[in-house]
């Protein structure tokens, strides 16, 4: 494990208090900091960090990848007065300077840009960030009756970082992706086709246990799963669609709505 310092100088020794993060890179460390990137906030106060999400095992695989036992409260978001949302509060001078150092800020959204992260750790980085922002979508193309199609996709606000991830993701995985923006929306998205994501899902779960978030990794192993069996059906018995049918309306159960 690379200790912080290697990034920021910042290095104690000592028992950690439970609230505070011990900083040392890591591949749960990383993944905790592209939840950190998509999800996260500084506030301007100088000390506390906050990870706000809807869904409660993100917040439980972010306390378990620092190691920290800070307590879980709820809020709301926007104009909705209902606290529907997780919120975990870390109150750390050393690891807010850490995390500023390496790119993060207060009021990120829209200013955001590359993120320093060692490159052994950056897959655990990207698929913290794909749990916190990132989306899977699976559907039957109607132009072929038997033709499984899916995508894998990253949003951020900001065009400087989105387009840092795609570059980062092309050096390390060797895929480009695109990028797109809707005329009506303010996100930029990064995606990947089929093909891509094939080659993604393998770098992003490259081993059976590894701190992630289990209902999309599920998701996405039923669709590549199904997709093999579908290749599979058209390699043995070509010209034989019923096999096929029967295959493509199992992955339709799942393209009900994305794997967010």
């Amino acid at each position: 494990m690379e200790k912080r310092d290697d990034f920021n100088n910042m290095g104690k020794r000592g028992q950690k208090p439970q609230c505070k993060v011990m900083i040392r890179w890591s591949s749960d460390f990383a993944y905790a900091i592209g939840l950190l990137t998509t999800d996260g906030s500084l506030s301007k106060d100088g000390r506390h960090v906050c990870f706000t999400s809807k869904d409660i095992e993100l917040i439980e695989n972010f306390k378990n990848a620092l190691n920290v036992k800070c307590n879980v409260g709820l809020k709301s978001s926007g104009s909705s007065k209902e606290k529907k949302y997780f919120n975990i509060q870390i109150g750390d001078v050393e690891f807010y300077k850490f995390l500023l150092s390496i790119g993060l800020m207060p009021n990120k959204t829209k200013i955001l840009k590359d993120i320093k992260i060692f490159d052994k750790y950056f897959v655990d980085f990207l698929r913290g960030h794909f749990d916190g922002d990132g989306s899977f979508f699976s559907y039957i193309d109607p132009r072929w009756r038997s033709s499984l199609m899916f995508y894998m996709s990253f949003v951020s606000a900001s065009k400087n970082h989105i387009e840092w991830l795609r570059k980062k993701v092309f050096d390390f995985v060797g895929i480009k992706g695109h990028i797109t923006k809707g005329k009506n929306v303010s996100v930029y998205q990064l995606k990947f086709a089929k093909k891509e994501s094939l080659i993604l899902i393998k770098k992003l779960y490259y081993k059976k246990k590894l701190i992630c978030l289990s209902r999309k990794r599920s998701k996405i192993e039923q669709i590549v799963e199904l997709n093999k069996k579908i290749n599979h059906a058209r390699v043995v018995k070509p010209g034989k669609h019923a096999s096929l049918r029967c295959w493509c309306r199992k992955a339709w159960r799942f393209n009900s709505s994305p794997a967010h």
